[in-house]
């Protein structure tokens, strides 16, 4: 892999971790686009732990309050949050141990990526279409903000999207969604990197300049900060769905491109 390569896929990677457009949807195709077929597992980690430093980063005193809650009697929220992050990703660890093999098919598919983009497109209209009210978290929002997160395993699903969509259709304010879906990131990456520690470890060996994939890392986090900031942004202004008709429009263009080079 080139630096090149390895600083457009961190871009690509930071931007559209948060954003609600799918990472996993835009990295497949541009990996198409670009005659990259395999990433391959260390460097997948290594732009994966750079957005979750981004997130770490952005949330460092909410997230330290969280960590020190079992050591204060008065820090009941931070503690009903550990037990809401714990509901919510129990359905993508199920999804991923039941369907592994069907999920790591369909990314070797840019057809199915933007299909999936289509879809979550869609997704982020529903508080438009659905009457909804707005509320507190609790652990039957967070565990609709789970399935939603199992949801996008699939590639072109996004999972920020789903998540916070999720959560405002089952009651929970916007912000807080957004929040809590930021949250929610830190135990899926982290999982998603235990998972593929025997990969990670045998790539590793193997690769004998590590500076592009240091590179990719780097670019990740700091285009990971800002899209932390762009969500939260639209969602204050009422914005948030807006990504839709992205999502829609490359979706669509994408299908089309890629059908027709097939044929």
């Amino acid at each position: 892999m080139s630096y090149l390569q390895a600083i457009i896929l961190g871009i690509v990677q930071g931007l559209t971790e948060f954003l609600p457009v799918s990472s996993s949807g835009h990295l497949v195709i541009v990996q198409e686009l670009m005659g990259v077929k395999e990433l391959g597992a260390t460097f997948e980690l290594l732009v994966h732990l750079g957005t979750l430093c981004s997130v770490l980063i952005y949330f460092r005193k909410r997230i330290l309050a969280i960590a020190l809650s079992p050591l204060k009697k008065d820090a009941v929220k931070e503690r009903w949050t550990i037990l809401y992050l714990f509901i919510a990703t129990l359905p993508a660890v199920v999804a991923a141990l039941l369907f592994k093999d069907q999920i790591e098919e369909a990314f070797d598919s840019p057809l199915v990526a933007c299909s999936m983009l289509i879809v979550t497109g869609f997704l982020l209209l529903l508080p438009k279409w659905i009457p909804h009210k707005e509320g507190q978290l609790k652990s039957r929002s967070a565990l609709a903000m789970g399935c939603g997160q199992a949801l996008a395993l699939m590639p072109g699903i996004s999972r920020s999207g789903t998540t916070i969509i999720s959560g405002r259709l089952s009651g929970v304010q916007a912000s807080q969604a957004a929040e809590f879906s930021f949250l929610m990131a830190i135990p899926a990456i982290l999982g998603a990197a235990v998972f593929k520690l025997k990969d990670i470890s045998e790539m590793a060996r193997q690769e004998g300049n590590l500076g592009p994939f240091l590179t990719g890392a780097v670019v990740s986090f700091f285009f990971g900060l800002a899209a932390v900031y762009i969500v939260l942004a639209s969602i204050r202004r009422g914005k948030f769905q807006h990504f839709s008709y992205y999502c829609i429009a490359v979706g669509i263009g994408g299908l089309l491109f890629f059908t027709f080079r097939a044929s």
